[in-house]
């Protein structure tokens, strides 16, 4: 029976999901000799990683449709995952931390001079989240740009490059150092407003193309960001005034990471395993990242009666979409003694991304592109999910570690790292649909960061088209694709189950690196919106 003071948390809709066939009912696969599943792949089913999506979805529903750090959605979010881990025997510890909430209300954007434009928000610029809020009017003043493909740009990382922006606005360029850096020194020089540009240091569309991308914490100014080919055009037009409106929120707000801790197990040899909890505050999260939370929930719970090796240790993190703000703090407060336990961390972030790709993390850095290899062992990890992908008969791509999920903190202090993700922005090719169908030409998750990454697409402001494409091809729920969610989910089952046996594959790691050291990796880490460079 759900209590009252759980219906109370939950929300009526998110208690009943925890009644209807919720882990309390559900009994193990197959009994073995250690009370548990021998196959914790058969154990974990799509209709139970489903009960948690509809939960979240509820909770979202009856909180202003957002589950982000710091709104009443996320705290009942952790309600939700605490109750149950607690329930099915976990250790669970509530980290409270602060962190700064920015969030959007309205803005708009002009062109005044030469031409009158007016340009539409989300297509041809978007507010950088933790933008001051108010008006800038003024001329747009380039600074150090460097317009060629490739370029190594610096425009905007020292305060000597603003020159002349007084009382104007600076049109910075991506590249080098965060974008928050690029926007106080322009506030620091005196300038009204900022333009981040991307970068063009490559022809892909994720260094040509509008991105969506964060300050880190607030800035006294307006600042958008625009995509590669209209920085240059607005750096061509002599005489370029502009007027930027933007109406936003930043605040420090506090919020918390969910850890949980299995009672069996070599608490000397600790395998970890963790997902972002928070949405954005445009909507519910239900791929970002409410399949990753609901993908480690019911692992976690199938596997609650197995007397494991090793001990496992499950992650619920906070304001991953404010700068990766929970899983720094968690780990830059580890004493050395305590990081040297964890073994290795897992990371599933956006794992049923509607036109989605089977990512997994390069470990070795075999596809040689981006950022390097992951920790000593972390091509280990990267191998069991690839024999895994290879026995189910599917293809999958390296996913680069490009520090836009939790992993960064952990690979920055030398935990080796591993795991998977089906996809954000990045526009779906014709060869991804040889490998896994879909629709070529649109995004792996057409709904990323907005109000509808849901379990009502269309009813949220999805194209109607675009889904109608996407559901004649996969199975969807919601902005779910159940083959994607349903074959990671055993992924991850098959991954915790493995290292919680044996990490001998592992190899040893030198002394942990100092916490200084940490912080400052940890500080650098860019979320889903690339806000790092």
């Amino acid at each position: 029976m759900v209590s009252r003071s759980l219906r109370r948390r939950l929300g009526g809709a998110a208690a009943a999901a925890v009644l209807l066939g919720g882990f309390v009912a559900a009994g193990p696969a197959q009994a073995s000799g250690n009370g548990g599943a021998k196959d914790p792949a058969k154990a974990v089913t799509l209709a139970g990683v489903l009960r948690h999506l509809v939960a979240f979805q509820a909770i979202a529903s009856l909180n202003g449709d957002t589950r982000a750090s710091g709104t009443p959605g996320y705290k009942r979010s952790a309600d939700y995952v605490a109750t149950l881990m607690r329930a099915a025997g976990y250790k669970v510890t509530r980290q409270p931390f602060t962190f700064n909430f920015c969030t959007e209300n309205g803005s708009s954007f002009a062109q005044t001079a030469p031409t009158p434009a007016t340009y539409v928000d989300q297509e041809d610029y978007d507010v950088l989240d933790c933008s001051g809020s108010g008006t800038a009017t003024g001329l747009v003043v380039p600074v150090d740009l460097q317009l060629s493909t490739p370029n190594t740009s610096t425009s905007g990382c020292e305060a000597t490059d603003f020159t002349g922006v007084a009382g104007n606005i600076a049109l910075v360029q991506r590249g080098s150092c965060p974008f928050g850096q690029k926007a106080a020194n322009a506030a620091a020089a005196g300038a009204t407003g900022v333009i981040v540009m991307n970068q063009g240091d490559t022809t892909g569309p994720d260094r040509q193309d509008l991105f969506a991308g964060t300050l880190g914490e607030p800035v006294g100014i307006p600042a958008i960001g625009v995509s590669y080919p209209q920085g240059v055009a607005f750096a061509g037009t002599a005489g370029l005034t502009v007027t930027i409106t933007t109406d936003t929120v930043s605040e420090v707000r506090q919020t918390e990471n969910v850890i949980a801790e299995s009672r069996h197990g070599n608490p000397d040899e600790v395998v970890m395993s963790g997902a972002h909890l928070d949405s954005v505050p445009e909507g519910p999260g239900i791929n970002d990242n409410g399949t990753g939370s609901a993908g480690i929930l019911e692992v976690a719970l199938q596997m609650r009666h197995q007397k494991t090796k090793n001990k496992l240790r499950f992650a619920w993190w906070g304001a991953e979409e404010a700068n990766l703000v929970g899983s720094t703090f968690y780990v830059n407060n580890l004493s050395e003694a305590d990081a040297a336990k964890i073994a290795l961390y897992l990371n599933f972030d956006m794992i049923g991304s509607p036109n989605y790709t089977f990512g997994v993390y390069d470990g070795d850095d075999s596809d040689a592109t981006g950022a390097g290899p992951g920790p000593a062992g972390s091509a280990q990890i990267e191998a069991v999910f690839q024999r895994f992908f290879a026995q189910r008969g599917q293809a999958t791509a390296p996913s680069d570690f490009t520090g836009r999920s939790d992993y960064g903190p952990f690979i920055a202090t030398g935990i080796p790292a591993g795991g998977l993700f089906t996809g954000a922005e990045v526009v779906k090719t014709a060869e991804d649909v040889a490998k896994w169908g879909g629709v070529a030409g649109q995004q792996y998750d057409p709904c990323y960061h907005q109000a509808c990454d849901s379990l009502m697409p269309e009813r949220d402001g999805a194209d109607a088209a675009v889904y109608a494409q996407l559901r004649r091809a996969y199975k969807l729920v919601g902005n779910v694709n159940t083959f994607a969610l349903d074959t990671n989910a055993d992924a991850v089952a098959t991954a915790v189950a493995t290292f919680a046996r044996d990490t001998s594959s592992i190899p040893p790691r030198p002394a942990p690196v100092a916490a200084a050291t940490r912080s400052a990796a940890g500080s650098a880490q860019n979320t889903h919106g690339d806000w790092f460079s």
